[in-house]
């Protein structure tokens, strides 16, 4: 098969429904969706069922791109996901507080949260806000020095069991998992420009939100604000 066509691949997940989507990347136009409702009253993905869906679907898609699919992002909404929330405080000596001076403290956030967590992984890591000589702001502030700041942040994370289930589901049809997004996170950020929230998660990907940390080993052509210098391997 040869490459048509720049596309990106989504799986959204929960107990009651999967939904697999293909959009090009550079318009988000729409090439596949395919929705399956799960009718069984459980609070539980249905692995069975998604091997199923899959079994059905993934072939359509590449015979229709002409291409094979490679790797997923899956968007899951789950109640699985547990947020941890960790602060850090820096003296900066008078000096540029820039983006180049928070890889040190959130790499030290970094390592504290993955050395308390047991049996769950990072997906995303999130900057709440920062504390600057005392004034609070939303995002990192340009051409500002300061004396003492701190960090609040969030780490969202998952089981690894439950991420391990999902990977060798797909590893069935020789995909890999790109990605898991939160779909409470993604959908936190749909605006009247997003037809869906595929859409929106295709923003999220592309660096949209400058106050999520890279946790991946992957740059994407439109770098968010850390991207460039947040490249964590999980």
């Amino acid at each position: 098969m040869t490459n048509k066509v720049d596309f990106r691949t989504f799986l959204y997940l929960n107990h009651n429904q999967f939904i697999i989507y293909v959009a090009e990347i550079l318009t988000n136009e729409k090439i596949y969706s395919e929705k399956l409702e799960i009718e069984e009253n459980s609070k539980e993905l249905k692995f069975s069922k998604l091997d199923e869906f899959l079994n059905i679907n993934i072939f359509k898609i590449e015979k229709k791109l002409n291409n094979f699919i490679k790797d997923i992002y899956v968007i899951l909404d789950s109640n699985e996901f547990h947020s941890i929330k960790l602060s850090i405080k820096k003296n900066n000596n008078g000096n540029l507080i820039n983006s180049e001076t928070l890889i040190h403290p959130l790499n030290d956030l970094k390592n504290l949260c993955q050395s308390n967590l047991q049996n769950k992984k990072i997906i995303h890591f999130l900057i709440e806000k920062y504390l600057i000589d005392n004034k609070f702001f939303t995002t990192l502030p340009e051409n500002v020095n300061c004396n003492i700041f701190s960090l609040d942040t969030e780490f969202i994370c998952l089981s690894k069991n439950l991420i391990e289930n999902i990977e060798k589901i797909l590893k069935k049809y020789h995909i890999s998992l790109n990605q898991i997004l939160n779909a409470s996170y993604v959908k936190k950020f749909k605006d009247n420009t997003d037809n869906t929230i595929f859409t929106t998660a295709s923003r999220i990907i592309s660096g949209h939100n400058s106050n999520e940390v890279l946790l991946i080993g992957k740059i994407n052509k439109k770098q968010g604000f850390f991207e460039r210098f947040f490249n964590f391997f999980n």
